[in-house]
């Protein structure tokens, strides 16, 4: 079978608290880990997407509009469903590491990362359908 589920693949998280959302893959493990001994994945995607901002609106509630709150997870390959989208990921992939998830710390310190380099991404008008919310 084809490994198409590499780092830079946009999936939809289709089980548990981020049902629905879009992620981007970080890491991919195909035969699994001691601890995990399955084949997963680690994603960072959007929990919280940024909304609609019209010209109207001032800058302090632009940028307050613009707000992405992200997640980092590690996630089943059964549980993902990838889409024809990617992402260039190189400032994403050295802030999440698999060590990253054990450390609370070190987990938070990943998430600001993400979210200053997605909302960077945002506020530059790349990859527009990664930051649309799913409509189902």
């Amino acid at each position: 079978m084809a490994k198409f589920l590499r780092g830079g693949k946009v999936v939809i998280l289709l089980q548990g608290r981020y049902a629905g959302k879009k992620a981007v893959i970080v890491k991919n493990f195909d035969e699994g880990t001691p601890e995990r001994p399955y084949p997963h994945a680690i994603v960072a995607g959007i929990e919280r997407y940024p909304l609609k901002v019209t010209r109207a609106m001032s800058n302090k509630k632009v940028a307050a509009r613009s707000r992405v709150k992200p997640f980092i997870k590690a996630v089943n390959y059964a549980h993902l469903m990838p889409t024809r989208y990617s992402l260039e990921l190189e400032d994403i992939k050295t802030a999440v590491t698999a060590d990253t998830l054990q450390e609370p710390s070190q987990r938070a310190a990943a998430k600001k990362a993400v979210r200053a380099s997605l909302e960077k991404r945002y506020m530059a008008g790349k990859n527009k359908w990664f930051f649309t919310k799913l409509r189902f």
